[in-house]
């Protein structure tokens, strides 16, 4: 995992066209796995791609 990109939560907004509240929200509410680095919130490319397969399997 050395080489997992980390998002930022602006990233994660344009990429899922929400708002900050409501990424937050998602990462509060544990439904959007995050990491803290100094003062900072990542949130692992691959646990977005994950977070939107599961949201596509639900809606099927």
């Amino acid at each position: 995992m050395p080489d997992e990109e980390l998002l930022t939560v602006p990233e994660v907004m344009a990429r899922l066209r929400l708002g900050r509240s409501k990424v937050y929200d998602l990462i509060r509410s544990r439904r959007l796995p995050s990491v803290t680095i100094g003062r900072s919130r990542r949130v692992p490319a691959s646990a977005l791609r994950e977070f939107i397969s599961h949201r596509l399997a639900e809606a099927a």
